[in-house]
């Protein structure tokens, strides 16, 4: 697959969006249609695309089935997947026979491939979060930084491959907990505010777990040339987290407009490069 360049990679996350949880039949796709799977700390998300890469379907549902790269739930992660697998099938009008998938860096990836076993689905392609983006884009001297539910990851891209693919605790569902202590309320109702809330508000109090996670990637970043940062994960929909990034590690930071549906994207384009 020839790598996208950044309008045309936004461009395609637009369309996926519009697309989000869309159950109307569609029209035949031409051509062979590739599935990626992304079993989230926060969420499972099925995006299907057809030949030419554009997305054709988007199915997202909120779950805690996998934890840091560990499913905790397994019959409850085969549920969702299997109730995603069903929706994308009929919208599309068509039955899919493989599917890629993804990890968190430093994890067992069978644990994401149990998932599509149990499905019935061969692997099309398998790689960790950060290095499914930088397999999708135009990147050179770049940090990918994807800051999931639970975790926030790193890839460092230099001359269009990966180098440097790492992984530590520390995501959104910290600063979830943080706000649920400062609020006194439930994580759950604390999940709510965080994408609810007053963005001022929720990003003052979510700093210091955001400089944590720049940290992270400090320490992923050091001894390598490294020249911009780019942030994708659900945790950087949060108005303001580039700011904090670049604040911090002192680097120009790209965000996408959709950075909840980069890593589904890449993770469906890898079955486009393995044919």
């Amino acid at each position: 697959m020839i790598p996208l360049s950044w309008p045309e990679t936004n461009r395609r996350l637009e369309r996926a969006a519009a697309l989000l949880n869309d159950d109307r039949p569609a029209p035949a796709p031409a051509g062979p249609c590739h599935l990626g799977i992304d079993l989230g700390t926060a969420d499972v998300v099925f995006m299907a695309l057809d030949a030419r890469g554009e997305p054709v379907s988007c199915f997202l549902e909120w779950t805690e089935v996998v934890r840091d790269g560990v499913v905790v739930d397994f019959a409850g992660a085969v549920e969702v997947a299997r109730r995603l697998l069903r929706r994308t099938e009929e919208r599309l009008g068509l039955s899919f026979r493989r599917a890629s998938t993804s990890y968190p860096p430093g994890t067992d990836p069978k644990l994401s491939t149990y998932i599509l076993d149990r499905l019935g689905l061969e692997v099309a392609g398998l790689a960790d979060e950060p290095s499914c983006v930088a397999r999708l884009l135009e990147l050179e001297r770049t940090a990918v930084v994807d800051v999931g539910g639970g975790t926030t990851g790193t890839a460092v891209v230099r001359g269009g491959r990966v180098v440097f693919s790492g992984d530590l605790p520390t995501g959104g569902r910290h600063i979830t907990l943080v706000l649920a202590g400062h609020y006194g309320i439930p994580p759950e109702e604390a999940e709510l505010r965080k994408r609810t809330g007053d963005p001022a508000e929720i990003l003052r109090l979510a700093r210091p777990t955001l400089e944590r996670m720049c940290e992270i990637v400090a320490g992923h970043i050091r001894g390598h040339d490294v020249r911009e940062l780019l942030l994708t994960g659900g945790t950087c929909c949060l108005p303001g987290v580039d700011r904090v990034f670049a604040e911090v590690l002192g680097l120009p930071v790209r965000l996408p407009g959709q950075p909840l549906l980069l890593t589904p994207l890449a993770i469906a384009a890898l079955g486009l490069a393995a044919g």
